[in-house]
């Protein structure tokens, strides 16, 4: 199955929820910058427990790995859970959108964008790369730098700066934001 067949599937099947997402992690990043592989998928949601029930309800069992438990245990906690395709195997990780401010700004800024064929909500390109930022600062992952960095080489002068150095600041990246993206003193 690719990519672009497990973001239909999965998409439909939170839209038929009524879960609010978008697409974040490294496709998001494969699509606004340099690709790299990847076999998962992160999507980012706000739901309720009954709609994330319905969600892991609505996937075949006979093809998808969807642990209700565990999926309760996630909105309860506000984290994170995944769904497999049994077949394919695509892990995607549904993880629940934080509460914070930039979270919501970026859940809000969300675009309509096509992936591998298939009509997706996508982070945007600057929340992309702080989202990146933010991963590296607290793992010390030269990948989620590279990822930052190859947003900034294919989007360049596109890429709203003021946005980047405002939340920049704000989730202490500014160093790091630097470093990918020297334009945005």
């Amino acid at each position: 199955m690719s990519i672009g067949a497990v973001l239909r599937t999965v998409g439909a099947a939170l839209d038929a929820a009524e879960i609010p997402w978008m697409v974040a992690g490294s496709v998001a990043s494969s699509t606004w910058g340099e690709v790299r592989s990847t076999q998962d998928i992160d999507l980012v949601v706000v739901a309720t427990r009954a709609a994330l029930v319905r969600l892991c309800k609505a996937l075949p069992p006979d093809r998808w790995y969807a642990d209700v438990d565990m999926a309760i245990d996630a909105a309860r906690r506000q984290s994170m859970f995944n769904i497999i395709d049994l077949e394919s195997g695509w892990k995607v990780d549904i993880i629940l959108r934080k509460g914070r401010a930039f979270s919501k700004a970026e859940f809000a800024r969300r675009q309509r964008v096509e992936v591998d064929g298939t009509l997706v909500w996508l982070a945007t390109p600057e929340d992309v790369i702080l989202a990146k930022l933010e991963w590296a600062k607290a793992s010390g992952s030269e990948r989620q730098i590279r990822d930052a960095a190859g947003i900034v080489a294919v989007q360049g002068e596109g890429l709203d700066s003021a946005w980047l150095r405002r939340w920049a600041k704000e989730l202490d990246v500014e160093d790091l934001l630097r470093r990918v993206y020297p334009e945005a003193p």
